[in-house]
């Protein structure tokens, strides 16, 4: 009997097309997590960044410039590997 929880497109693979949908959700997975760290580090940047951006003389503000791109890599990183991991339906343990 097949296994109703596998996607139809995805019942009739290869074994190396089954090794690399796994390292493609694999991916995904890393991604998740270094976009939730990232996430995370921008939460407590932000602390500093609005501080910076009120105290600050001039245009110089790099506490609120990292603030941004720790938040820009948090959404890439996110998009990306929700992307990846598109179709999984199990929770990967390393």
């Amino acid at each position: 009997m097949a296994n109703t929880l596998i996607p139809i497109a995805e019942r009739m693979l290869t074994p190396a097309e089954v090794s690399a949908l796994d390292a493609r959700r694999r991916r995904g997975h890393l991604y998740l997590v270094i976009g939730f760290q990232c996430l995370l580090i921008s939460a407590f940047v932000l602390l500093w960044s609005g501080q910076d951006a009120t105290y600050s003389p001039g245009w110089a503000r790099p506490m609120l410039d990292w603030d941004i791109l720790t938040f820009a890599m948090a959404c890439f990183f996110l998009t990306k590997g929700v992307a990846l991991r598109r179709g999984v339906n199990e929770f990967f343990s390393y």
